[in-house]
């Protein structure tokens, strides 16, 4: 049936092959009075000018869809796909492969815009590298320039400055380790040990770990009521004890005088256990929470600077619940909290 909105290289072949017969049939019956030789003719006509039409519609259809797939795939065909080019691709109209066409400009123009959004991502990524090694290496600079003219022979400030040096020069060492550790978990090169281990125990040590700083800013660390039932999980448990140390080490620095770090446990559909640890801080804004796990963002620069870390705790956190095939999440509210969650498989 012919298709007035979509028609085929066939269905126009034939339609231009009666359109071209007919007034030449008509012609012949008027010229020599002899209805069956018009017949003969026309149908003899019709043929002839069908099989030109259509010849001449495919060769061109041919040529210019594979130009058009040429210059979407930008690669030399095969044979094989020379075969298709030629005997399937005109079977299509030209609808059809204008729909195909647009389909990839529309994959085209998604790329370009991920390929920008990288490219913002990598100059602001260099920025602040930039800056978190500018601030140690000047002051190292700074330091060492003043003990060579003539500070090193001060007991009172000589001792002072290399102590500083020395912070700095920690400082510098523990932003290229966490590089180091973000680009082979990005890269997949980090191997993960599993093994069953209780998490609560795990969450007690790490407790006990950041004891000091906790009772320095008179923050209580506990585990909620009714979540101290042991739980079975599977996982590589030095990694989740970085995690835990990321998430508890910042709840500490950035929580209220006197507030409270509660962790949480919850078995979920029997296959993973959900792991909570909430704080009653200052919370992260909306705009932040989004950004809050990119590398080097931080929700109070000055404050942070000056509290201490390369900034890329969380994204470290991230990577390693992304390499165990789970999900981290955060929810927050101003002035209310935080609460950082992520899951990991049941214990086998």
């Amino acid at each position: 049936m012919f298709s007035k909105k979509n028609p085929t290289p066939f269905q126009l072949a034939f339609l231009g092959s009666i359109i071209l017969s007919l007034p030449l049939s008509i012609f012949v019956f008027f010229l020599k009075s002899d209805l069956w030789l018009a017949l003969l003719f026309l149908l003899c006509s019709i043929g002839i000018t069908y099989g030109v039409i259509l010849f001449v519609f495919q060769l061109f259809i041919h040529r210019q869809i594979k130009l058009i797939y040429k210059l979407i795939s930008q690669t030399k065909a095969s044979k094989k796909e020379d075969f298709y080019y030629r005997n399937i691709l005109p079977k299509k109209n030209i609808t059809e492969v204008q729909l195909e066409v647009e389909k990839w400009a529309d994959q085209q123009k998604k790329e370009i815009e991920v390929l920008q959004q990288n490219e913002v991502f990598r100059k602001e990524f260099l920025q602040n590298l930039s800056h978190e090694l500018k601030t140690p290496i000047f002051s190292i600079q700074a330091y060492v320039e003043t003990l060579l003219n003539g500070a090193i022979n001060n007991e009172e400030v000589n001792v002072k400055f290399l102590q500083s040096t020395s912070r700095n020069i920690d400082r510098l060492v523990n932003l290229v380790d966490d590089l180091d550790e973000i680009s082979k978990l990005e890269s997949g090169e980090l191997q993960l040990y599993f093994e069953n281990f209780i998490i609560q125990d795990l969450l007690k040590e790490v407790y006990e770990s950041l004891y000091l700083q906790a009772k320095e800013k008179e923050i209580d660390c506990t585990i909620k009521k009714g979540c101290e039932s042991p739980l079975l999980v599977y996982a590589d448990k030095e990694k989740i004890r970085q995690v835990l140390t990321n998430i508890i080490d910042n709840a500490i620095k950035y929580g209220k005088k006197n507030g409270s770090v509660e962790a949480s446990f919850y078995k979920v559909e029997g296959k993973n256990t959900l792991v909570e640890i909430s704080d009653n801080g200052y919370g992260i804004s909306e705009e932040q929470r989004i950004r809050i796990f990119e590398r080097f963002y931080r929700t109070d620069s000055a404050r942070s600077r000056k509290i201490g870390g390369s900034g890329l705790g969380l994204a470290i956190c991230k990577h390693i619940i992304e390499a165990h095939q789970q999900a981290i999440h955060v929810r927050s509210k101003l002035d209310v909290g935080t609460t950082f969650g992520f899951s990991l498989a049941a214990g086998k």
